[in-house]
């Protein structure tokens, strides 16, 4: 939760943004941190929300956009974790802001959706619109193979609604349903770091950039570390059953074995851990890697063919149990 509460306190901090997009910010928290009341009788305007300084925030935008005057209470959360929330409430003149926020149709009838002059609005007016869906009901988790940064939604078609502002700021997002709640999920990486500038979270898009790029390259270390690991671990065991089929077959030759194939059999068993071209360099003279190769596979082939004339185990029975040949 601490990406999350630094994004929030930085787009809280914001000031001086355009009326219009103040509009799109304030009626956007309205719609995913709060909804419609009846209180005797009358409609009220009501949004909770997790942080006081919002809360003040939407009071005030409230205040000075549309003349109204509400009310900041403390409520507890419904679940323990979340401890306590702050609820902004209008209840004179809830039904006028209902209206004007675009809560409410021309017949009374609530909005499921988002005001479509907000998700057709300009560039900036639809990043508020988002900063204010964010702040509401967003989160972000930290980078990693299950990074997203989602938004709960009061309703599928204003699921729908924020998807199609997030297209319009060049951001992949989808809406899905978990336990029941629609949820709009951002989770590529690029698209994260967006859509978080977009909605003006300069500094914590920054942040979780790098991040991202740590853990990147983190893991691919890793990934070459385990790669050479397994190279390593092969050639032992290579290493390992080509020895013991070498000596297998200068037992099974015993003194017929010609010399320069029970030179390259020696040369292998002197240097087991070594490579073909490295044993090339130990022989006098010097042999090319094919050279080494050849003298063993021949020496191999010959104890094989003697074992199999003879009845007995060739050089493959030598070879520890688990090792490939």
């Amino acid at each position: 939760m601490a990406l999350t509460t630094d994004v929030k306190a930085e787009l809280v901090s914001i000031r001086n943004a355009p009326p219009t997009v103040r509009v799109a910010e304030v009626t956007s928290i309205l719609r995913f941190a709060g909804g419609l009341h009846s209180i005797a009788g009358r409609v009220a305007v009501e949004a909770e929300v997790d942080a006081e300084i919002l809360a003040q925030r939407v009071a005030r935008d409230l205040a000075e956009i549309y003349g109204v005057r509400p009310e900041i209470a403390q409520v507890q959360s419904s679940t323990a974790n979340d401890g306590a929330r702050w609820a902004v409430r209008v209840i004179a003149s809830g039904e006028t802001l209902a209206r004007q926020t675009g809560l409410l149709d021309q017949r009374r009838r609530p909005v499921r959706g988002l005001p479509n002059r907000l998700t057709t609005g300009s560039r900036a007016e639809v990043a508020g619109l988002w900063r204010g869906a964010f702040l509401a009901a967003g989160t972000l988790s930290e980078p990693g193979r299950s990074a997203m940064l989602e938004v709960a939604c009061p309703s599928s078609e204003a699921a729908m609604a924020l998807v199609g502002a997030a297209h319009r700021l060049g951001v992949a997002a989808k809406a899905r349903e978990v336990r029941g709640m629609p949820r709009v999920v951002v989770r590529e990486g690029e698209a994260i770091r967006t859509i978080l500038s977009e909605m003006g979270a300069q500094k914590t898009a920054v942040a979780w950039e790098e991040m991202r790029q740590r853990r990147e390259v983190r893991a691919g270390v890793n990934r070459l570390v385990n790669f050479d690991d397994a190279n390593l671990r092969r050639s032992a065991q290579a290493a390992v059953a080509a020895c013991a089929r070498v000596e297998r077959a200068l037992e099974i030759l015993a003194d017929e074995v010609p010399d320069h194939l029970k030179v390259a059999g020696e040369l292998r068993l002197a240097h087991r851990d070594a490579s073909l071209d490295e044993l090339g360099h130990h022989a006098d003279p010097p042999m090319t890697k094919d050279a080494v190769a050849g003298r063993i596979r021949r020496l191999l082939a010959m104890a094989d063919k003697r074992a199999q004339q003879e009845g007995i185990p060739g050089t493959e029975a030598a070879v520890p149990a688990g090792l490939d040949v």
